[in-house]
């Protein structure tokens, strides 16, 4: 056996036989703070209990202005994303679940029907498949045919993560997004912790150290991320707390998209978004990031990486972008960001701050 198959092998043992609810988890990790919208809440009230016990997300990775669309979650689990999209994506829409671990999506499957019934579908929009993110081909998921990945603290553990990125903007359209939570780290984890299997099922041992994250996505062509939410990791347990030392662990939520038009620092082109407030549960104000918050009807100079993000994705029925890149003024005046080397240039990155 392969290390990557003693990694699956582990994980599958861990969420198949270990976990049998939450309360079998051994940190804080996998236990999300984030707040949801009404919607969500009302949404997930519908959701059955099972489900929700047999959840280990860190997080809230699901957009807004899904109507309609194709959404795919990369280690659904019990299947509570999938459930919350598929009622947010509406019967015009469709949402694929991928798992390995068949404990997980006996749950999931098990309360497909009565989900359907209880948001008052005639049938079913979703479908669960039994395989691995790191390839999606063999699961029947085409290039260019899914509108948004998702994925709740789950790309941690794999044991290739490039390969699971690179499958991501595979099967995206353009335009698309992945918008997802995971556990990053503040420095490289250490081989000993990253072998561990609870430290591994508890989404610590194979968390990706932030700026290694950067520098696979930019090897992918995907020059820019955007953060939407970041928060310190308590892990509530001291002898896990002995092994990682000082090693500082992160929950964050984060967006990127397949767009072609992307460059590696924030371009300035004299561009001006406006957002029209048309984006459901979101008339006042729209957040693209920790740091882009347009409120509604007010002019926002933007990047070109932002006006593309805004103007070329499913958010472009949203906003009104003025301006294109015939003329160039530099360097968009921001700060540091996630990507390329802050030292050398402020503005370097491909995100505005």
């Amino acid at each position: 056996m392969n290390a990557a198959e003693n990694t699956f092998d582990a994980v599958r043992k861990y969420y198949g036989k270990v976990l049998n609810g939450r309360k079998d988890l051994k940190s804080n990790a996998c236990c999300s703070t984030e707040s949801l919208s009404k919607t969500h809440r009302r949404i997930l009230s519908e959701i059955d209990d099972e489900i929700h016990d047999r959840f280990y997300g860190c997080g809230s990775p699901i957009p807004p202005a899904l109507e309609g669309c194709t959404v795919l979650d990369l280690g659904c689990g019990s299947g509570r994303d999938v459930y919350l999209a598929s009622r947010l994506v509406g019967l015009e829409g469709f949402v694929i679940g991928v798992d390995m671990t068949d404990e997980q999506l006996d749950v999931a499957r098990r309360h497909q029907e009565p989900q359907a019934k209880r948001f008052g579908y005639r049938r079913s929009n979703v479908d669960f498949r039994k395989g691995y993110m790191e390839d999606l081909a063999a699961l029947g998921i085409a290039d260019n045919s899914v509108d948004i990945v998702v994925s709740n603290c789950v790309v941690n553990l794999s044991p290739d993560k490039e390969r699971v990125f690179s499958e991501i903007l595979r099967v995206l359209k353009p335009g698309g997004e992945l918008y997802f939570s995971d556990v990053f780290a503040g420095r490289r984890v250490p081989k000993e912790l990253r072998d561990d299997p609870v430290l591994m099922g508890e989404c610590l041992g194979g968390a990706l150290y932030i700026e290694d994250f950067r520098r696979l996505l930019r090897d992918l062509g995907c020059l820019d991320y955007r953060v939407i939410s970041k928060r310190g990791i308590t892990i509530g347990n001291p002898g896990i707390e002995a092994r990682t030392g000082l090693i500082d662990f992160h929950s964050m939520t984060i967006r990127a998209f397949k767009l072609a038009s992307l460059e590696d620092i924030c371009e300035d082109y004299g561009q001006v978004a406006v957002y029209k407030g048309t984006i459901p549960d979101h008339p006042h104000q729209f957040i693209l990031d920790d740091h882009h918050t347009f409120v509604t009807g007010k002019p926002m100079l933007v990047c070109g990486n932002t006006a593309a993000m805004v103007g070329e994705t499913r958010f472009g029925r949203h906003f009104s972008v003025s301006g294109d890149r015939s003329v160039h003024f530099g360097p968009f005046p921001c700060g540091p960001s996630p990507a390329g080397n802050p030292a050398a240039d402020p503005c370097a990155g491909g995100s505005c701050c």
